[in-house]
């Protein structure tokens, strides 16, 4: 016997009554010592192991069904099912299966399930002969209808009714009564044929679907089905599967077993998602072989075509043609969203061929063109094509861009094609945004990276992400919180407090996408995200969305800042306090006032997550900075909680530095914290024109004497020469008392580059009104004054990029902020 003879599928029914792909392999009716007895041994083609040994019990039953299936049950809930290649192999296996149960193989079902329990025997005593059926005639519809009811309720009687229909040819002789009934226009027989043919189904027999279902009876069992008594007018199904529904070939196909198979798929899945009510609770499981059929048909259908690769080969060649028209490719790229639908009911060793089948007729670059057409349909189906190759293979879709890079430029790449379709979804609730966004997240998700001896996936895509797609993904942030965007609102709109660009709802609604996937960035990309913040500013440009009016929007950009700090990389706190990144946040809680709302607790938790986890550098800058603005906020105590940390480490410092000998203490034996401290930063500040390095230079801010005594004398130190500059932006004073705070804002830092011509500009808001709350709409002011020393360029960290990387392949778990 040839291998494709013995070749099977292996089914197992789970809990949900769906069909679990468990593997193929070969078959073969052995005798095992170990189960004494004949059994049925399936191997796994792939490794040789065992996929399945199950003993051929005398008394199961086991039926035969579609002439390639054999289904059985071997415990209460646990049914198999062996799906083989060819009849002629299905066919051994059954006279085996026959053999050992002395059963003539003509039979489909070898044992009837009767119940042996006494009382079982004692309600039915007539159970133990088959259903005697009324005359097949108009006078009978009724007792047969009432007879196929009453079954339902046991699973001994619904077998024995079953085999009645089957034997006697009985559903072929009702539909011949449902001809009559409608010619006579008899309303009461059709209302009794709906009942028994809904009966007929719910006895959940393959070999009654076989007959139910075939190109000769299934539109009268549509028909049957139209005459619900509950209805007042029978519904039109038969005029809507043979009128309306068209069939339509992409590409003509000679198979005709193929078209018949696609044919009876689609109509019994429309009586089985359209026609028959949704179940009860007490029937879910009645219609469990109807899903099994659909299944098993889908299965087909994929086979045939998948191999028949010049039906595929032609459907490529056309959907690729510049010369096919727009109504043609569009049915081309449905057909391609219908075929890989069906793909997903393929085991795992078949759905890997599909995909490769596909990847190598060239889905990639035909989806690539298809996805950039005007044609809404065209580029939605392209997308379910695209997340479906995705969720499959993201290494085969990153391999694909990556190869292509070498080619052409960054503009048509398809990863770029897919960011720019995000970024241009005309639906006002962007539900295509969405899908494209958890593509792409899969897509530079390191978890589903590979790796190998001599090069890591992770690494080269996530350099070339970030060379060749980052700036794609981050424009629409960058162009809509860059200063000359803003001013030009400022000058258009009627109030010139409202100068923040964002304004516009889907704007805000793409924004917090692209945000959701950057603060993905940060917890998983911990390198090159860090280059990147950096090198553009990032953060800052983030912060600036604070100001909108739409609170979603605001949260994501705090988010963002809170995964970084969640980081508690020193890196990432320098560019912080170094560029006064936290007064957009404290502007924000001052504009909230006394609103009780997510803005405010998300606010509290980022300051609170400083104070538990004791990030000191942070603390500092917060309490010398900010704290006579924050001091009055008393109903959390995670502001004095703050000040109390930043008191007792500045007695901690004292207390070593008084512990050390005074001759320990002279500048020429010992070097302190602070001198320490102020070698770092001078290293930080520093031009390493030998290394061609872009660093950081900080943002000095502002702060008087009178207010912060403690730190002024630090602050002086480290300052070099700035007063005047910093005299003009001390914190402004509203006239609620509170203190307003200036947002410097780099536009050359965001464009990555060094600049001594960089911009401040002053964040004013409306002022604060006597009860302590105030408009959400305050934004970014218009005013720009002209200073130096902005935060620009990108840091470089010198070899530690591998030990970065491998931070990355297993990223920390952290929690998620509460808003």
């Amino acid at each position: 016997m040839s291998d494709t003879r013995r070749r099977v599928k292996v089914y197992t029914l789970n809990e949900d009554r769906q069909w679990d792909d468990r593997g193929t392999g070969h078959v073969a009716s052995t005798y095992v010592e170990e189960l004494k007895g004949m059994s049925l041994l399936v191997r796994a083609e792939s490794d040789g192991s065992l996929l399945l040994e199950s003993k051929i019990n005398p008394n199961t039953a086991y039926q035969k069904q579609q002439d390639t299936l054999i289904v059985w049950s071997e415990a209460e809930n646990y049914d198999l099912a062996l799906s083989f290649q060819e009849k002629a192999g299905c066919d051994e296996i059954w006279e085996k299966i026959c053999q050992v149960q002395g059963k003539d193989p003509s039979v489909e079902v070898t044992q009837d399930l009767i119940d042996e329990s006494e009382e079982e025997r004692f309600e039915m005593p007539e159970t133990s002969h088959l259903i005697d059926l009324p005359t097949c005639e108009l006078s009978k519809l009724e007792e047969i209808a009432d007879l196929v009811t009453s079954v339902l309720s046991s699973p001994i009687r619904r077998e024995k009714l079953a085999l009645a229909l089957k034997n006697e040819g009985y559903i072929k002789k009702l539909l011949q009564l449902f001809q009559a009934c409608e010619d006579l226009e008899n309303t009461e027989g059709l209302h009794h044929l709906y009942e028994i043919i809904r009966g007929i189904l719910f006895l959940n027999k393959a070999t009654l679907f076989e007959v139910m279902f075939s190109d000769e009876c299934i539109m009268d069992v549509v028909g049957c089905l139209e005459y619900d008594p509950a209805l007042a007018q029978p519904k039109r199904h038969r005029e809507f599967l043979t009128k309306t529904a068209k069939f339509k070939e992409v590409i003509p196909t000679t198979d005709s077993e193929l078209r018949q198979k696609i044919h009876q798929t689609y109509r019994v899945q429309y009586i089985q998602d359209i026609i028959l009510p949704t179940p009860s609770v007490f029937e879910e499981n009645f219609l469990s072989t109807l899903t099994s059929f659909i299944f098993f048909n889908k299965v087909e259908i994929v086979s045939m075509l998948q191999e028949d690769e010049k039906f595929l080969s032609e459907v490529f060649a056309q959907l690729t043609d510049e010369a096919t028209d727009d109504d043609k490719r569009r049915e081309l790229v449905n057909f391609f969203k219908e075929f890989c639908a069906f793909s997903q009911t393929l085991q795992p060793q078949n759905r890997d061929a599909f995909f490769k089948t596909l990847a190598k007729l060239g889905i990639l670059p035909a989806l690539e063109i298809v996805m950039g057409m005007d044609d809404l349909q065209v580029r939605s189906a392209a997308t379910d094509i695209f997340s479906y190759l995705v969720e499959f293979s993201p290494s085969m879709v990153r391999e694909f861009v990556m190869q292509e890079a070498q080619q052409s430029d960054d503009d048509i790449l398809l990863i770029n094609v897919v960011t720019e379709q995000m970024i241009c979804d005309t639906d006002p609730e962007l539900g295509g945004a969405v899908q494209l966004m958890g593509i792409l997240r899969t897509l530079i998700d390191p978890e589903n990276m590979l790796a190998t001896t001599n090069k890591t996936e992770k690494s080269e895509f996530l350099n070339f992400f970030y060379n060749h797609c980052m700036h794609v993904l981050t424009a629409p942030l960058l162009t809509n919180t860059s200063e000359d965007k803003c001013e030009k609102d400022n000058l258009l709109g009627s109030n010139k407090t409202n100068t923040i660009c964002p304004d516009n709802y889907q704007t805000a609604q793409l924004l917090a996408l692209i945000l959701e996937l950057l603060t993905f960035c940060v917890e998983h990309h911990t390198y090159h995200i860090k280059n990147y913040i950096m090198n553009k500013d990032l953060l800052r440009r983030v912060l600036v969305l604070m100001n909108s009016k739409h609170t979603f929007l605001a949260l994501c950009a705090l988010r963002f800042m809170r995964r970084i700090i969640d980081l508690k990389d020193e890196f990432y706190n320098r560019y912080i306090t170094k560029g006064n990144l936290f007064e957009p946040v404290i502007n924000a809680l001052l504009d909230n006032g006394t609103r009780y709302n997510l803005l405010n607790s998300a606010v509290i938790e980022l300051f609170e997550f400083i104070r538990v986890e004791d990030i000191k550098s942070l603390t500092a800058h917060i309490v010398e900075n900010f704290y006579k603005a924050l001091e009055s906020i008393e109903y959390v105590q995670t502001f004095k909680g703050l000040k109390t940390k930043y008191e007792q480490e500045k007695d901690r410092q004292n207390q070593k530095l008084n512990s050390v000998p005074s001759i320990l203490r002279s500048n020429r034996f010992r070097r302190d914290a602070k001198a320490l401290e102020d070698d770092e930063e001078m290293w930080f500040n520093e031009d390493d024109d030998e290394e061609g390095k872009a660093v950081v230079t900080p943002i000095e801010k502002s702060k008087t004497e009178d207010d912060f005594p403690d730190s002024y004398e630090k602050f002086m130190e480290t300052k070099k020469a700035k007063e005047s500059e910093d005299k003009e932006n001390l914190p402004k004073r509203t006239s609620s008392g509170g203190f307003r705070f200036t947002f410097s804002h780099s536009p050359s830092a965001a464009n990555g580059a060094n600049s001594t011509n960089n911009k401040s500009v002053v964040a004013q808001t409306t002022p604060a009104s006597s009860n302590g709350s105030s408009s959400k709409t305050t934004n970014l002011a218009a005013s720009v004054t002209a200073t130096k020393g902005s935060l620009v360029g990108l840091v470089d960290y010198p070899d530690d990029e591998e030990e970065d990387e491998e931070e990355e392949s297993s990223p920390r778990k952290r929690p998620r902020l509460g808003s």
